[in-house]
This record gives C-alpha cells, sequence and structure tokens, in this order.
C-alpha cells in the first residue's frame, strides 16, 4: 500500500506512538522526516510532501498538526526533524535552547476572518478596532452602532454575536492577535499578543475544522483562520480595513502586497511582523508561516535530507503553492532564505 508523503497525525493520537510508528514503517532504503507544527499550512505541506515524493522516493515526511506553540517546544528540545509554527520563536527560548534552531520563513498567509450573517447584503466591512472591541466583548451585537456605521448599506440581522477563537498554543492566535494589539492600545493591554491569548469572551476549538464548523453551524458567529481554509469552507470573509484606510478582503494578491511593503524591514532571521502594513491594496492581517529548523542534526544524514527538503521548497514548491492560490515568498526573500539554508548541517 502506498502512503502519503506528507502523512498528517491528528493532534488526539499519541505523538510518542506516531514518531515510533513512522520510523519503523520504513522500508531499509528509505528514510521517514519527522515534522510536528501549526495547522493553518496544512494542506500546502500535504501537496509538497506528495510532489517531493515523487521525485525522491526513498524520502517520507510525516506531519504531526499539533500546534504552533508544541512544535516550537519540541524541535527546542531536539525532538523532530523540523518544525513549522505561525509564530517567530520568543527570543529567550532561542538563546536557551540546548539545540539551535533557525526559522526560516516557507511562504506567506493571510488570516480569514470569517462569519455566519444569514440574511445579511454584500460584503461586511469591520476596521481593526471594532474587530478588537469585538474578541473584548465590548460589541456584542450585528446592529451595533459601530459595526452599522462601517456598513451603511448593508442589511445585517437583528442577532446577537458569537465569538469563536483557538485553543492556547495556535500560530493563527498569534498572528490576529498581534494586528488587534497594533490597532487597539486597550487590546494590547488587556489581551496583548500571544500564541495563547487570555480572549475574555468566546468558545475555543483546538482543530481548525472544528472552528470552521462551529462558524458555519450557528448564526451570528465570528471566528478566523488561514486564506486557504476559508476559501475551502464558503465561509464570507471580512473586508478589513488597513493602515491606509481601504477595506481589503483577503486574497494571495492582497497578503502579497503587504509583504512588498515591508520588504526593506525584512532581515537575516526574517523575524519581522506583516500585520497592519503600509499600502493602499495591503491586507492588515498577513504574515509569515515559518519552519523551525535544528541547526546540526543529530544524524547527519537526516539534516542533509532536510536541507534538500527544503531547498526543493525554495524552488518547486514555491511554484506550487502559488498554483494552489498561495502567495510565494518574494524574490529578494527567498534569496535571503536560501542563503540561510546553506548554514543547515
Amino acid at each position: 500500500m502506498k502512503h502519503r508523503a506528507w502523512t498528517v497525525v491528528r493532534p488526539s493520537a499519541s505523538v510518542a506512538l506516531a514518531l515510533s510508528l513512522a520510523l519503523s514503517a520504513c522500508p531499509q532504503n528509505s528514510m521517514t522526516l519527522v515534522a510536528t507544527g501549526s495547522s493553518l499550512p496544512e494542506p500546502l505541506y500535504v501537496a509538497w510532501g506528495d510532489q517531493y515524493h515523487k521525485a525522491h522516493a526513498d524520502i517520507q515526511v510525516r506531519y504531526l498538526p499539533e500546534g504552533t506553540g508544541e512544535s516550537a517546544t519540541r524541535i527546542l528540545a531536539g525532538n523532530g526533524d523540523f518544525g513549522g509554527g505561525d509564530a517567530p520563536i520568543p527570543e529567550k527560548q532561542l538563546k536557551a535552547a540546548p539545540h539551535p534552531v533557525i526559522e526560516l520563513p516557507s511562504v506567506l498567509i493571510g488570516i480569514a476572518i470569517v462569519y455566519n450573517l444569514p440574511g445579511s447584503s454584500g460584503d461586511l466591512r469591520l476596521s481593526g478596532p471594532v474587530l478588537a472591541n469585538i474578541f473584548l466583548g465590548k460589541v456584542t451585537h450585528w446592529r451595533d452602532p459601530e459595526i452599522l456605521k462601517l456598513n451603511p448599506d448593508a442589511k445585517l440581522p437583528d442577532l446577537a454575536i458569537k465569538v469563536i477563537h483557538r485553543t492556547d498554543g495556535k500560530g493563527s492566535s498569534y498572528i490576529f492577535s498581534d494586528y488587534l494589539s497594533k490597532v487597539s492600545v486597550e487590546f494590547q493591554s488587556k489581551v496583548g499578543r500571544s500564541v495563547s491569548p487570555k480572549w475574555p469572551v468566546g468558545t475555543a476549538f483546538g482543530r481548525t475544522p472544528d472552528l470552521i464548523e462551529a462558524v458555519r453551524k450557528s448564526s451570528g458567529t465570528i471566528g478566523y483562520t488561514e486564506l486557504s481554509w476559508a476559501e475551502k469552507s464558503g465561509l464570507s470573509a471580512v473586508a478589513v480595513k488597513n493602515a491606509a484606510g481601504d477595506f481589503i478582503k483577503p486574497t494571495a494578491r492582497s497578503i502579497a502586497d503587504a509583504a512588498s511593503a515591508l520588504e526593506s524591514k525584512m532581515t537575516e532571521d526574517f523575524r519581522v511582523s506583516l500585520t497592519n502594513a503600509p499600502g493602499k491594496d495591503s491586507y492588515p492581517v498577513a504574515s509569515f508561516t515559518w519552519f523551525y529548523v535544528p541547526v546540526r542534526a543529530g544524524d547527519p544524514q537526516r539534516g542533509k535530507a532536510v536541507a534538500n527538503f527544503l531547498a526543493w521548497v525554495y524552488l518547486d514548491g514555491q511554484k506550487i503553492a502559488q498554483d494552489r492560490g498561495y502567495a510565494p515568498l518574494p524574490s529578494p526573500v527567498l534569496a535571503k532564505v536560501r542563503s540561510k539554508l546553506s548554514t543547515i548541517r
């Protein structure tokens, strides 16, 4: 039986058992690389793994979508071949790690604010401060004056707002809370940016599909997820007011525009926030998603296999990402990433 090159094991499964099976199930002349990470880029990573395996039959990759926080913890402790997440690892943790780790952006992603408003007309438009007040529990009804002011021509239902968010340790929460912290002093002081924000209101869901299903099933709900998941779900996405004052919906193009507006601020460690970027066409809730990669693998052969896979990601993989509706890395960023990749052993 042919296995998928990028196998998905749900977070509810035993990670230790999955790691063991990943290694023991391999034919003697093949290698399975084991990665943990965020569920947001999962559809793309599955496609990357499948295509890479077609060209390199001896290499498979098993991906365990545990979440950004869990992935960072495991990789810093030296467990797994590489990881992935939607938030930069805190500098203090990087410096204290017994095993040096570098962070490499894989693609650009955008967090779509999804909602379920039966009977509404037109695109829902919201500003950053209003979104912050919704997730602070201060704006609680869809016909609140702040929302009506932004949507003078829309037909909005007479419904209470039901907030949906992720459980602790999720990269999507980091990106969204990073944005809300930039546009609301009150949100910054009461909640702040984190992979585990202490949301004052709402219902939490651990898995992306469960959050999407919760929004789909309940009228009046609002939540957040990565753009490709939102597009597959068929849910409507908010047009968010950006730093230039324009209402922008999440698309691969508007996410790429946000990154292009901040290219000059990108350093060799790529730890730059792309939220609330300048530019009239920039989508304001954009970000990199990163690979967490040990600088030196315990097994040189495995380290070489990881480096080879990532080199492919930054060449053929970027075209696959674009074909699947993702925003690939800008050329100047790709050049810096490839240079950094050469330091992996």
